[in-house]
């Protein structure tokens, strides 16, 4: 069976443009498997999503698909072909409905679904009769099109048992009200990822974290795959990597089983709406790597609806130190305009080997090791952002007159009131300490002793800065310019407003 686009009308589905195809059907009251193949031509220019339309008999114990697509030579600095897949069920494709049965993007070739079982990446459950949907989605299209063809095999016969989803719990056992470490964007083979939960879990432990978040691209089918991964020592959050043409935003600590649908670009003007979904199921909204280069990954939705910011992915770059300027930028606009202040979050997004689980991680000020509490620390702001457990940060503004506060509060002072801020610092050799205001960087420190140990302190007024950061760096590779951050926290606020 052949398809080509070029002859189908594009249409609009309440989100980015999308296509859909002629169906494909299947003999009613067969026995055994049965399979049709589709081939067909994606041009360049196509529709964010072009839907396959499945037309399944009763009686379907299990939905197989394989697919492949031509990669032809292009040019240098010309994008190939990259097609990613997913399915719907017969309860339809509307945007944020009920249909959603898996997403793998580009990371595999093939996948299956039935009552008992499905891949990773899909959602075990029935096959019902009734119009299913292949979602295609072309990533990149190189100049001479792209051509695909997708196998579907449907398998007769009675359905296997359904399996009840068992998640993780909302409570590990914690320290009271302490700093607790964490990895709140990672990948596992429910996605673009290589390792398996328990591995990831194993990875976690030895990194020294207590909490992590799950945040599959586009799909909610790790979370009943992480129960056995927590303990008392490590608290598993569920959430996604919502993984959208405009840029991605991790849901974190969703409710299990949430799923948000990714399927718009900024233009739809449809994230306010998946943002709230996020936050009715008690999640957090956290803008990730804001000015990666990757195509698509820039955040192009605004920080509006933003709980948090994932300033630091993985190893530090220089898009890195693009999203740490624009977030400090941000903070200062918070001060001008007397509105709240977004705080600033590090994950590791980490994938397979050789990436570092806790490279970097978060470490929040909690009153236990619970869901509720970690988010609590994150969308204030009690947090900063480290490379590794071997690193400890303890930042403080006091005042004339006995005020004292920590990170993401408020010294109340006089504007002319001495204030006193001070950093204290472990696992950080030769590392130099800068504090950072609304003016820009108004101190910088000696380097560090080899031991990695030592307590920098400045003094100010909140007539001069109306917020202090403080910023751990790795001594400079040349010249003037500052080296990779080791570790960095979100701000202390001056004054009395």
């Amino acid at each position: 069976m052949g398809a080509d686009i070029g002859r189908r009308a594009v249409v609009v589905t309440g989100g980015a443009a999308a296509l859909t195809l002629g169906s494909v059907s299947f003999a009613s009251g067969a026995d055994g498997q049965e399979s049709r193949t589709i081939r067909g031509t994606l041009p360049t220019g196509s529709p964010d999503f072009v839907y396959v339309p499945v037309e399944v008999p009763p009686g379907v114990r299990e939905f197989r698909v394989s697919y492949r697509y031509d990669r032809p030579a292009v040019p240098a600095g010309t994008v190939g072909n990259a097609l990613d897949i997913g399915v719907f069920d017969e309860r339809g494709t509307e945007l944020g409905g009920r249909g959603f049965r898996g997403w793998s993007g580009g990371a595999r070739t093939e996948f299956f679904l039935r009552a008992d079982d499905a891949t990773p990446g899909y959602l075990p459950g029935p096959v019902r009769a009734g119009t299913w949907h292949l979602a295609l989605g072309p990533y990149t299209v190189a100049p001479q099109g792209l051509s695909y063809e997708i196998t579907v095999t449907l398998t007769y016969g009675e359905p296997g048992e359904g399996v009840r989803p068992v998640y993780p719990p909302e409570r590990a056992r914690g320290r009271g009200r302490a700093w607790y470490r964490g990895d709140c964007h990672l990948h596992s083979w429910h996605s673009d990822g290589r390792r398996t939960p328990a591995e990831i879990g194993a990875l976690a432990r030895a990194a020294g974290l207590d909490f992590i978040n799950s945040s599959e691209h586009n799909t909610s089918s790790a979370h009943a795959h992480w129960a056995e991964v927590a303990d008392d020592d490590l608290l598993v959050m569920v959430g996604e990597e919502v993984t959208t043409r405009n840029g991605h935003v991790v849901a974190l600590g969703t409710d299990p089983g949430t799923f948000v649908d990714w399927r718009y670009r900024a233009r739809d003007n449809r994230f306010g709406r998946f943002a709230r979904q996020i936050r009715r199921a008690g999640g957090l909204v956290v803008p990730a790597h804001p000015h990666a280069t990757c195509i698509g990954c820039n955040w192009k939705f605004g920080f509006g609806e933003a709980d948090a910011v994932e300033v630091w992915n993985g190893p530090y770059t220089p898009d890195d130190e693009v999203a740490l300027a624009d977030w400090d930028s941000m903070l200062v606009a918070s001060v001008r305009e007397g509105r709240d202040w977004i705080p600033a979050m590090g994950s590791s997004d980490a994938h397979r080997d050789p990436d570092v689980i806790g490279l970097p991680q978060t470490v929040v000020l909690a009153d236990d090791l619970t869901r509720r509490a970690i988010q609590e620390g994150i969308r204030a702001g009690r947090s900063y952002i480290a490379e590794s457990a071997g690193l400890a940060l303890s930042f403080t503004a006091s005042g004339g007159r006995g005020e004292h506060a920590g990170i993401g509060e408020r010294l109340r002072v006089d504007p002319d009131a001495p204030v006193t801020v001070r950093l204290a610092v472990t696992g950080a050799p030769r590392c130099t300490v800068r504090f950072v205001t609304d003016q820009g960087v108004l101190h910088t420190s000696a380097p560090l002793p080899v031991s990695g140990e030592g307590v920098v302190e400045w003094r100010t007024s909140a007539a001069y800065a109306a917020y202090v950061r403080a910023e751990v760096r790795h001594e400079a590779a040349a010249g003037p310019v500052p080296g990779a951050l080791a570790a960095f926290t979100n701000p202390v606020f001056l004054g009395r407003r």
